[in-house]
């Protein structure tokens, strides 16, 4: 008897637990299948935007995080070819040009800092409509998204830090502008000499900080549509319950 009591008890303990485990698999299955609710979309890109412009600026943000990045190293303006097809030209022009372009990216890694609260409340204001469709577009339709709606915004607010960034004291105690300043002058001074007027060559007159935003942005969203290419395609990168969901469901 004693037996058959314990043998009851055994099976009804693992009814109740196959039931639960049962329970919890239909509650599961159930809320994969749910549609998604509005809120739940919005939130949901929300956080993709956040977690990609959080991790770009993190990353680009660091010491040389412009600079050891290839994908988004910042190099001289196309203007400058002549000088640096020309560095024989002037003294110390491989040092100089290096000095220049250590400054500019270092500049660039230090306005990056300013472009994550410009992003988040962009962020904030997304529409319904329009992340309905983000999260239907492709592999960069959010950072697309974000890139079209503010990068003129952007731009006016991000080009004053990088001006900002540009006369801090940086390498060898002077700013990019000062070492983008001196490459350029000694190489107007050898264009505009009558050698240079024989040889052909042309005066640099490059804004800096025009084209190092230009350059800086580009690379920022450049790195967001990474972020957000991973998180579509590869559901270790969603972070959140509310990603998996999501992005699940496109």
């Amino acid at each position: 008897m004693r037996n058959l009591k314990l043998s009851l008890l055994a099976g009804l303990l693992f009814f109740m637990t196959s039931c639960a485990e049962m329970q919890q698999l239909a509650t599961t299955i159930y809320q994969d299948q749910k549609p998604l609710s509005q809120t739940e979309i919005i939130s949901g890109l929300k956080q993709a935007l956040v977690v990609g412009t959080d991790s770009s600026v993190s990353r680009l943000s660091a010491l040389d995080g412009y600079l050891k990045d290839e994908a988004v190293k910042i190099s001289l303006p196309p203007e400058a070819d002549m000088i640096t097809n020309n560095l024989s030209k002037l003294p110390g022009g491989d040092q100089l040009v290096d000095k220049v372009i250590t400054s500019i990216n270092h500049a660039a890694s230090d306005a990056a800092k300013e472009a994550a609260p410009i992003l988040a409340n962009s962020i904030k204001q997304m529409s319904i409509q329009d992340a309905a469709g983000i999260l239907t577009g492709g592999d960069y339709a959010a950072t697309n998204y974000l890139k079209k709606t503010n990068y003129n915004t952007l731009t006016q607010l991000y080009q004053p830090k990088i001006e900002a960034s540009l006369n801090k004291k940086l390498v060898g105690n002077l700013s990019a502008q000062q070492s983008w300043d001196e490459l350029t002058k000694q190489w107007n001074q050898v264009a505009g000499s009558f050698v240079g007027q024989l040889a052909s060559l042309e005066k640099v007159e490059t804004n800096l900080s025009t084209y190092l935003t230009q350059r800086a942005l580009d690379g920022l969203f450049l790195k967001i549509g990474e972020t957000e290419k991973n998180i579509r395609q590869d559901p270790a990168a969603r972070v959140t319950d509310l990603l998996k969901r999501v992005f699940a469901k496109q």
